[in-house]
């Protein structure tokens, strides 16, 4: 039997409570078969979300301070506690039937897996630390994982920090541990001295789903965004 399809839509530069709300939707229609499993790759505009688990001294700038910095503060039902999205930084949402593959712990740590071998394509050795959610690359970490599983469907994702602003993070406590530093795939190539010092984010993109098929057993097949206007009314509109 082949292994089942799961769609790779690109959704460029998306508002996080759009993006949301389309995961949402979709993670409807894949719980009922009239969608099937699909990778979300994004970006967000600056923004902080915060997971269950926050706690609001975590977040160390006033209502005033986000509205002067132009940041957005989203409370979201994802788990994990808070963490930055923005320019820079690659999203995956994968809204995923995980009914017949597998529970939560096994997902967590397979997208774990993803991350680290999507790394390693770039030469960037990347790994888990004990007691401490996401991949790092030392003491630094450089994805932050945080998903939600409803009757059997998950979604929200993972964000791997390609070459954002990385001073955003100054402002949070991220993933409410205070003495961990955070880094980006840019900041680890050119601290290597690699040839040329550029990482291509459609490159990133491509490893990142190419990784996410093997890991999950799925074939990928791209898709245009217009696939999903049955789950949103937003999708395509500027």
């Amino acid at each position: 039997m082949p292994p089942p399809n799961c769609r790779i839509v690109e959704l460029g530069t998306i508002d996080y409570r759009r993006a949301w709300g389309l995961q949402v939707g979709l993670a409807q229609e894949v719980h009922d078969g009239k969608q099937p499993n699909t990778l979300l790759l994004l970006e967000h505009p600056h923004v902080y979300t915060k997971g269950r688990l926050s706690k609001d001294e975590h977040l160390l700038l006033t209502p005033t301070q986000l509205a002067q910095q132009g940041v957005d503060l989203v409370e979201t039902d994802r788990g994990g506690q808070i963490t930055y999205h923005g320019p820079g930084q690659l999203v995956a949402y994968p809204v995923v039937n995980l009914r017949d593959w597998g529970g939560p712990l096994k997902y967590v740590r397979t997208l774990e897996q993803i991350i680290i071998r999507s790394l390693a394509s770039f030469g960037i050795a990347a790994g888990l630390v004990e007691g401490l959610t996401g991949v790092w690359v030392g003491e630094r970490k450089i994805a932050a994982i945080g998903v939600k599983i409803s009757r059997g469907v998950a979604h929200h994702g993972f964000a791997i920090n390609v070459n954002p602003d990385l001073s955003y993070f100054d402002h949070i406590v991220p993933c409410g541990i205070a003495d961990q530093q955070v880094t980006s795939m840019m900041e680890q190539i050119s601290g290597q001295q690699i040839s040329g010092d550029v990482i291509d984010p459609a490159a990133v993109r491509y490893s990142v789903a190419y990784h996410f098929g093997e890991g999950m057993g799925f074939t990928m097949v791209k898709a245009a965004k217009t696939c999903l206007v049955a789950s949103s009314p937003l999708v395509g509109e500027d």
